[in-house]
């Protein structure tokens, strides 16, 4: 049974103007699953979603089996999440915060320091939060996530705002955890950062998922995705000589084929030369996957 499972999920804060239309995902237990898409795309609106703090107009949540629409609190004392920015008091310390955590989720302050070092925090602990960089914050956002031990997280942009150094850290973290048993939702807009630790992933755009599945299924898709686009003197000719199963379309001057690697495409044009027709042009075009890759690399420097 997955941990998480989205089925026709809609919602909209105005009629007219949908932000999720037929979500469908499911989140495979003990995985770490990268919810990516630009920013706007979706995401936070989601988690939200997910987690009750919203209600769909349609469709419908199941965590741990159980329909979140008559989740009762067992099942939330097994989640622990993390969404955008944490609200903080400016005077209160990372332990102090804590311990008010403690005291509404009924944990022991034995767990305080386990969870300051685990997000890296234990040498800040005493210092109020007011002085806190972006990337701390997220830290013990984090912190406050993991307090109570859940067995699922949900994570909404959990690296923003931190350094190479703590980029790194949580990525550890997220791994160990995972080890530990525990599932993840992780969302961002870094490609980078999902590829390297998410075991499966999601891309949503404009409130619709794009695609879902493990790495390996990425990494096909994406191979999918690539095309070249051969100008030729005689395209129907040229049609002849391609590689088997690389053939996309043609038209009159031209025709698109699968990527092919280099020693390929040089065979091909020898090929073509040999048959006596001209090559004018050989490019790669891009596709709709890498345009959106485009626009998710732009939300990292905008």
């Amino acid at each position: 049974m997955p941990t998480l499972e989205v089925q026709d999920l809609h919602f909209s804060y105005q009629r007219q103007h949908p932000i999720l239309t037929d979500l469908n995902f499911t989140v495979p237990t003990q995985s770490i699953y990268g919810f990516l898409g630009r920013n706007g795309a979706g995401k936070s609106t989601t988690i939200r979603n997910i987690l009750g703090l919203l209600q769909p107009n349609r469709g419908s949540i199941q965590i741990f089996g159980e329909d979140m629409k008559q989740a009762k609190r067992p099942i939330f004392r097994r989640i622990g999440a993390l969404i955008e920015a944490p609200s903080l008091y400016p005077n209160l310390s990372a332990q102090d915060h804590l311990r008010i955590a403690c005291r509404y989720q009924a944990v022991d302050e034995t767990r305080i320091p386990i969870v300051l070092k685990q997000v890296g925090l234990f040498d800040a602990r005493t210092k109020p939060s007011r002085h806190y960089s972006t990337g701390m914050k997220q830290r013990l956002g984090l912190a406050m996530a993991l307090l109570h031990e859940p067995d699922f997280l949900i994570l909404d942009e959990p690296i923003n705002g931190l350094d190479p150094q703590g980029i790194s850290d949580v990525r550890e973290l997220l791994l160990d955890l995972q080890q530990q048993g525990k599932t993840i939702l992780l969302s961002s807009h870094l490609l980078s950062e999902i590829e390297k630790i998410a075991s499966h992933v999601g891309i949503i755009k404009d409130g619709t998922l794009l695609f879902e599945g493990d790495q390996k299924a990425l990494q096909n898709w994406k191979q999918e995705q690539q095309q070249l686009e051969i100008s030729v003197s005689n395209p129907e000719r040229a049609k002849e000589l391609l590689p088997a199963n690389t053939f996309v379309q043609q038209d009159r001057q031209r025709i698109i084929v699968q990527q092919l690697d280099e020693k390929a495409v040089a065979q091909l044009v020898r090929d073509l030369v040999k048959a006596e027709l001209e090559v004018y042009e050989i490019k790669r075009l891009t596709s709709d996957l890498e345009q959106l890759f485009m626009e998710i690399n732009q939300d990292i420097v905008s």
